[in-house]
């Protein structure tokens, strides 16, 4: 199998890196240990399954399956390594501290579009724990094994073509409503025409994905922190997010978009690294009042 190795000149954490990628700690998809991960992922030229070791110094890689040259290749680029340890200025003592302590974080760029907003929309307006049953259960149903070494058990997300084709009753079972079957079945008939967003400017890259009824700002924004590398990426219409940034920069447990925003102004162009820093740091809103409530439909 190809393997590559990239000397490290800054310091770098690829867990902390690679962790908005897994959804959650079954994700058949993704798998992180201590300074190991291993990723599949789908390449143009076809699967490929990542194993990755941070070393002291550098990164050490081995790759299998088709895809397995070009997942190497966009390696750093997918780690986020070009872009150094985040610069966010003195704006406020806690971002800057936050900064300093994590000099190894970066900002993902997968370049994998359908891999970030499949999951995405399975996570509209419902819970964490939901969307990541639903995730794990279509693809134990609908994805196929990974290459490499079968002590891996993992497995790829399916093909678009495989998901045009699911009808929604294949979805319910896994406890997906028809909204968010069908918008996964349109999303997968124009798989292509959505790819190509990595490769348009920022702006025209977000006007295409939310053209698509369904795909509002939080969905596009979870795609572009994560298959773009947005460093403004803001999920507005986040459940939790508002109150996790009024609370670590203000001290006020609650609040919605609008007060979020103002609150993140001072790192307009950086907010997506001041929002990873800030979920990266342990600190949680209290938890009290309306939560949102898990649905089970899969008997209905």
């Amino acid at each position: 199998m190809p393997s590559r190795t990239i000397t490290l000149d800054a310091p770098f954490d690829l867990i902390a890196t690679l962790r908005p990628l897994a959804r959650g700690t079954g994700d058949p998809t993704l798998r992180l240990a201590d300074r190991r991960a291993w990723r599949t992922t789908r390449t143009l030229d076809g699967p490929a399954t990542l194993a990755i070791v941070q070393r002291t110094a550098s990164i050490e890689a081995e790759a299998w399956g088709p895809g397995a040259d070009q997942a190497l290749a966009d390696l750093p680029r997918m780690l986020g390594l070009g872009a150094g340890p985040f610069v966010l200025g003195d704006h406020h003592p806690l971002v800057t501290g936050l900064a300093r302590r994590s000099p190894g974080l970066r900002l993902l760029r997968t370049e994998a579009v359908l891999e970030s907003l499949v999951p995405a929309i399975l996570e509209q307006k419902v819970t964490g724990d939901e969307a990541r049953r639903a995730w794990r259960a279509v693809i134990r149903a609908h994805g196929a094994i990974a290459p490499g070494p079968a002590e891996f058990r993992l497995r790829l997300s399916p093909e678009p073509a495989a998901l045009a084709r699911l009808p929604y009753y294949v979805w319910h079972p896994f406890g997906v409503e028809q909204r968010r079957a069908d918008l996964i079945r349109r999303v997968a008939m124009r798989a292509s025409w959505f790819e190509e967003t990595v490769s348009l400017p920022l702006p025209e890259a977000y006007a295409r994905l939310t053209a698509l009824p369904g795909i509002g700002p939080w969905t596009a924004a979870e795609v572009a922190v994560r298959a773009f590398g947005d460093p403004d990426a803001v999920s507005v219409g986040d459940f939790h997010l508002p109150n996790l940034v009024a609370y670590a920069l203000a001290g006020e447990p609650r609040a919605d978009d609008a007060r979020m925003l103002e609150l993140l102004e001072p790192w307009r162009g950086e907010r997506a690294r001041v929002v990873r820093l800030l979920e990266t740091s342990g600190i949680r809103a209290p938890r009290y009042g309306p939560r949102l409530t898990p649905r089970r439909i899969e008997g209905t």
